[in-house]
């Protein structure tokens, strides 16, 4: 039986949708009554786990599943060693390093050096600012990030945008996109070389379905 790692959170229902396409039913997580963490499909082929989206490539990596969905931003943050497999076009989001509209820095390399820089990712912040050659503190919230400015802990962030209206309500502006995020079907390497439940097989079905929705 193959285990799924799915995410809690935005990228859910997505992700259920298209196990459903491939003949893999966990919509009962959708249900707002249960308290389910771990279902198994009506075929008996498949269980499904719910985590947290930051906690899908942790099961993964240590083959507790073997297939997980989550998004890139989360990959690229952990960097777990996992392998990466479809691009899943669902979940769209990018992330930006953001200011207070009423500053007058309009890109990264205007921020000044040991500029304070908010984010819940503190990896992906520290690479980008390194690469510019332009030394920051980063500090790390796990909470709402776009406080940072607003009560001067920070001068920028460094936080992930879907539509926007969150940074535009609290009065900050974006001045660069580190990246773009969407959703990644990941799998446990070992698990993946050795076929385990043959894998191989729901895997090219996801595919076939990612090109036919797209």
């Amino acid at each position: 039986m193959i285990t799924v790692a799915l995410p809690k959170g935005g990228l859910l229902k997505d992700s259920i949708r298209l196990l459903q396409t491939v003949g893999l039913d966990f919509s009962a997580f959708l249900d707002s009554g249960t308290r389910q963490l771990q279902i198994v499909d009506a075929s008996g082929k498949a269980k499904g786990l719910l985590v947290r989206a930051q906690d899908v490539p942790v099961y993964v990596d240590y083959g507790q599943a073997q297939l997980g969905i989550v998004g890139y931003d989360v990959l690229r943050e952990k960097k777990p060693n996992v392998a990466h497999l479809v691009d899943l076009k669902f979940g769209y989001c990018r992330l930006s390093v953001a200011v207070k509209e009423s500053s007058t820095y309009r890109s990264s390399l205007d921020l000044p050096a040991q500029v304070r820089i908010a984010s819940k990712y503190v990896n992906c912040a520290r690479e980008y600012f390194q690469n510019l050659d332009l030394p920051v503190e980063i500090i790390p919230l796990s909470g709402s990030v776009e406080l940072g400015p607003i009560t001067g802990i920070s001068e920028a962030i460094v936080d992930i945008v879907s539509t926007g209206r969150t940074m535009k309500e609290n009065g900050l502006i974006e001045i660069e996109t580190l990246y773009e995020s969407t959703a990644r079907l990941i799998a446990h390497p070992l698990s993946y070389r050795l076929n385990v439940g043959n894998m191989s097989d729901l895997i090219s079905k996801m595919r076939e379905a990612i090109l036919v929705s797209g």
